[in-house]
């Protein structure tokens, strides 16, 4: 077997909820669809007064009223500067007539599942980075397909390119929907390369690439550089990672510190020698919701009640499904002033279910002053124990004793 490049696929699903909701409404395809309504929003059979015909009536962007934020899009409301992240209202200024489906998170899980298994099917050492992407190390499955010795890295890319063209297509075949990949000698170059051609994109990026294909894209599409520092780079006269490139690294370490700026140069260069991690552990699990209106910790009470009830609930259910149990409760709240508070609270023993974590969460709402509305409650438990793992009382006590919090009594 040859000893080849090192070959890193970056999975993305295409406007994955979006997508997924086209499947159960095809007649839905080519319109503007926005995902992120309440279950209201549940489209509803109709009959047509002219034809007798049954139809499906799909709520209008331009009605909804509430503090809703969008999930995902389709690409032809994307048109229309409609994305993740805005708010509802603001987006039915921008596209009224786009369509709006609630979220059905069941549903998108279980394709993810679909796509995760066809994709190990091919390629088994894969790196689970959310619902609708993954990292995967093909280095070996292109090795092995080459067998030849004389093999040269132009053919281990154009391997590289067949398993991908293969991966998409088993992707298509056990889900009915199309994925972006892109392929590279690591993980933060793959990122940006299966984001060059969506959707149903296939990039090859090299370091050779490097000056052509990633450099003249902005500081922002590199996996790790925030708003805040892209606004920061902005004011230093850098708006692209070639421009990036280019900087001293003195200066980016007098502006950005030791390793921040450090590591701003290596990524511009495309340098990144993370591995493809098959099996991680989750820090802590949390749910969390944005109201549609602002609610008040008395004159709302019932409501809120009952919601805090449904988060610690789900946040149980979660823990229980992937057999982990914390130590340390958290709330968030986001007030009418988008004013955010934590308070967070550590147990003498791990649980995981929603009585404890209901009873420990209120115990770090007392100590929150709740004069004004709310917008956003979370709950989060973290310090996580899984049975059965050797490690797991250690690096419980670990986090516990690096992360100073409030101890509840014995």
């Amino acid at each position: 077997m040859p000893e080849v490049t090192r070959v890193i696929a970056h999975l993305d699903m295409d406007a994955f909820y979006a997508s997924v909701e086209l499947l159960r409404y095809p007649e839905l395809r080519g319109l503007p669809v926005v995902i992120g309504g309440g279950a209201r929003h549940q489209p509803a059979w109709e009959t047509d007064p002219a034809t007798g015909d049954k139809r499906r009536r799909f709520a209008r962007l331009r009605d909804y009223a509430g503090r809703g934020v969008i999930t995902t899009a389709t690409y032809e409301a994307r048109k229309f500067g409609v994305n993740s992240a805005l708010g509802l209202m603001k987006a039915a200024r921008l596209a009224p007539d786009a369509i709006l489906l609630p979220v059905d998170f069941d549903e998108y899980r279980k394709y993810s599942r679909l796509f995760k298994a066809a994709v190990r099917a091919i390629a088994p050492v894969v790196e689970d980075r959310g619902i609708d992407e993954i990292y995967i190390d093909l280095t070996e499955v292109v090795a092995a397909r080459l067998d030849d010795a004389e093999a040269t890295s132009a053919d281990a890319w154009w391997c590289a390119r067949e398993v991908a063209r293969e991966l998409k297509q088993a992707v298509r075949d056990a889900t009915g929907l199309s994925c972006s990949i892109g392929l590279a000698p690591n993980k933060l170059i793959a990122k940006m390369a299966s984001e060059l051609d969506k959707p149903d994109g296939l990039a090859v990026v090299t370091l050779d690439d490097l000056a052509t294909r990633i450099w003249p894209l902005p500081v922002r599409r590199i996996n790790g550089v925030g708003p805040k520092s892209a606004a920061k780079l902005a004011r230093l006269g850098i708006a692209t990672i070639g421009e990036l490139a280019q900087a001293e690294p003195d200066w980016l370490i007098e502006h950005f510190g030791a390793s921040y700026g450090a590591w701003l140069r290596a990524a511009a260069h495309g340098r990144d020698d993370r591995p493809v991690v098959t099996a991680s552990k989750p820090v802590s699990m949390s749910r969390e919701t944005t109201f549609e209106r602002d609610l008040h910790a008395v004159r709302d009470r019932a409501a809120l009640s009952q919601i805090f009830t449904a988060l610690c609930e789900e946040l149980a259910s979660d823990l229980r499904r992937k057999h982990y149990a914390g130590r340390n409760v958290a709330v968030k709240l986001r007030f009418e002033d988008f004013r955010t508070v934590t308070r967070a609270l550590t147990l003498p023993a791990p649980i995981d279910d929603a009585r404890s974590i209901r009873r420990a969460a209120g115990q770090c709402l007392k100590r929150v002053d709740l004069a004004k509305r709310i917008r956003l409650l979370g709950v989060r438990v973290g310090a996580l124990w899984r049975a059965g793992d050797p490690d797991a009382h250690t690096a419980v006590e670990a986090e516990l004793f690096a992360r100073p919090g409030d101890t509840a009594p014995s």
